[in-house]
């Protein structure tokens, strides 16, 4: 029975296009039981992935550099060797699919459901060996030691409060909606414009404390004085110029009108 389910969805999968848009995602499938979470996971990769990133995950070539004639309906990476981690980044977060190659990646909501997200991570994790899902424990980690690797490697593009900001070629995110997997995976593999980090240069332990600083920094504490965002020195001095200013101005009218009398 099991073999005969197996060979019903695999002639299911071969019957199909090359790829969908990935504007129209195709998910809606109920699979008979017994089959294995990687078929399921290239069943779901023909119909949303493959058109830009090649029907065995070897990538696909831009048409500017396209050796042989015809239309090509999109191009991306090879994703052997991307492993779980990878994967499990950009479609949790909402990164892939995207409508246009080439588009920086925004997070947004999924149109796959958590068991179709764990079926894709695992075919493309058996397309090589790769970054497995990373397993942080910020709970180990410390925050002090964490604003210092953050204020390093990561406050020049997502500002020290972790709110995001703008660099050349890009927008770097927020990271108040990011868990903690996500941000360590982040770190790992380098997502869109972001370097990545390997254990020589962000240890596990130091990855720990990282984590544990951003997850302070989406409700940060402000004990005397005002929050202000939370983006940053640079409103903070904004407001003491303003206030400052208004007490110059006043202290001017005040005086003028004294001397007048």
């Amino acid at each position: 029975m099991r073999r005969a389910a197996l060979i019903g969805v695999t002639a299911i999968v071969l019957a199909l296009p090359t790829g969908s848009s990935a504007q129209e995602p195709k998910t809606s499938v109920q699979f008979p039981p017994g089959v294995p979470l990687v078929r399921q996971g290239f069943y779901l990769y023909s119909q949303n992935c493959a058109s830009c990133h090649g029907d065995r995950g070897q990538g696909v070539v831009p048409p500017a550099t396209q050796e042989a004639p015809g239309p090509t309906p999109g191009m991306g990476p090879g994703l052997a060797g991307a492993g779980a981690g990878a994967a499990d980044f950009y479609l949790r977060t909402g990164y892939m699919p995207i409508a246009k190659p080439g588009d920086q990646p925004k997070r947004s909501q999924s149109p796959f459901d958590e068991h179709e997200i764990d079926a894709l991570v695992a075919y493309v994790a058996s397309l090589g060996p790769g970054l497995p899902v990373p397993d942080p424990d910020p709970e180990n980690g410390n925050v002090s030691k964490g604003l210092a690797l953050f204020r390093e490697h990561c406050a020049g593009c997502h500002q020290i409060a972790a709110q995001g900001g703008y660099v050349t070629g890009g927008i770097p995110p927020p990271l108040d909606r990011s868990t903690p997997v996500q941000v360590a995976e982040a770190v790992r593999i380098g997502p869109y414009l972001m370097p990545s980090f390997s254990e020589k240069q962000i240890s596990d332990a130091q990855l720990d404390s990282l984590v544990a600083y951003v997850e302070y920094a989406k409700s940060p504490e402000d004990p005397g004085g005002w929050a202000i965002g939370h983006v940053g020195p640079v409103p903070e001095g904004m407001v003491t110029w303003f206030l400052a200013g208004a007490f110059l101005v006043g202290s001017c009218i005040l005086i003028g009108k004294r001397m007048r009398r």
